[in-house]
């Protein structure tokens, strides 16, 4: 049966549809939200190569008129000059506000097609279809858009709610391994942000670094648990005015790398990874967790196949440079979210490019 957590928003409400093996489904899901007739899905060749034409047909089925949209997979797609393409493709088939954006695919997809429904037409109905780990767990939920500028990841983007996210597990087992990993690194961030248990299933899981080496149930706990704890941070806090700011944990310095790295060598999940590394040595050198509970937040990161060793050409002043233009920056001074325990973290302005610096050396 599926299971339906609410996002209780006061303005753009909206579920969290979590149904496995029901994808074939997606159609009937769509028709009590009362959306118009057309609706555009937006993918990448991969993605819609296994599950266009299901999805394609159940939405037809259901009495839509639906076309589609590719994008090449990969973070240096994610540019204005795609959403341009894209808003060809909605201007060709005539779409109206009362037509739907959906979103097949992973965290790239669903950032992009969530900014092109938020500025076409000044906004029409957007609907995320989830295919990676990453994508379920963090990225389809909160209402998070945007494409990334040549300085900054996610400098260019909108809050823009989905009107449904509509996951179907089974589509992981053709995740590649890699991009598994990647979700993991996220999943491993809720643990150590807000939810000890779930961090401590991990810790105990024999193994984390692949869809074949969990047990179904740590699969569903895995899912429902960070969708409930994106859920809770994001209803207290949708446009990121304070506690949301706890869901960036890994992703300063992780933004930092992917840009200095070209978005190409190190993916998403990898250089969160890597942030979480630097943000637990930068709480331990601050005095705020033992150095413990950083080794244990490590093993967890190790178990999932991440990497926890930084790239051999990131230089501080080069990563101290990139961090200026963080979208967290205030009044000149960046904030980094760092542990306090696990499941529990606070947001400073302490760090300075010389306690970076330490941190960094640390890291072996």
């Amino acid at each position: 049966m599926p299971s339906v957590l609410s996002v209780p928003l006061p303005d753009n409400p909206y579920t969290v549809v979590n149904a496995p093996g029901a994808l074939t489904e997606l159609g009937q899901q769509l028709l009590s939200l009362g959306l118009g007739q057309k609706i555009l899905v937006v993918s990448n060749p991969e993605i819609f190569a296994h599950y266009g034409r299901l999805v394609i047909n159940s939405l037809t089925q259901a009495g839509f008129s639906v076309t589609s949209h590719l994008i090449p997979a990969g973070e240096n797609h994610k540019t204005l000059d795609s959403i341009t393409d894209l808003y060809d493709t909605a201007f060709k088939h005539r779409l109206e506000r009362s037509s739907t954006l959906l979103a097949l695919g992973g965290g790239v997809i669903g950032d992009m097609t969530g900014f092109a429904a938020a500025t076409w037409l000044r906004g029409i109905n957007f609907v995320q279809v989830p295919t990676s780990l990453l994508a379920m767990v963090d990225a389809s939920i909160g209402g998070k858009t945007g494409v990334n500028h040549p300085h900054g990841k996610n400098l260019i983007g909108a809050f823009y709610q989905p009107r449904l996210v509509f996951i179907d597990p089974f589509v992981l087992k053709t995740l590649p391994e890699r991009e598994f990993r990647a979700g993991m690194a996220e999943v491993i961030k809720y643990g150590i942000i807000w939810d000890r248990e779930l961090f401590e299933q991990l810790e105990a899981a024999p193994r984390l670094d692949s869809l074949e080496g969990l047990s179904p149930e740590l699969l569903e706990t895995i899912i429902t648990r960070s969708c409930q704890a994106k859920v809770a941070v994001v209803s207290q806090d949708e446009k990121e005015a304070g506690l949301r700011a706890i869901l960036n944990y890994g992703h300063t310095v992780g933004h930092g790398i992917e840009s200095l790295t070209g978005y190409s060598s190190i993916n998403h999940g990898e250089a969160v990874a890597l942030g979480m590394v630097v943000a637990g040595r930068l709480a331990v050198n601050l005095g705020l967790w033992s150095a413990a509970e950083a080794e244990r937040q490590d093993a967890v990161i190790r178990k999932a196949g991440l990497p926890t060793i930084l790239p051999s050409q990131l230089t501080v002043e080069a990563l101290w440079d990139s961090l200026q233009m963080d979208k967290k920056v205030k009044s000149g001074q960046v904030r980094f979210i760092l542990p306090t325990a696990i499941g529990q973290v606070e947001m400073t302005q302490a760090v300075t490019q010389a306690i970076l610096a330490e941190a960094l050396a640390d890291i072996p």
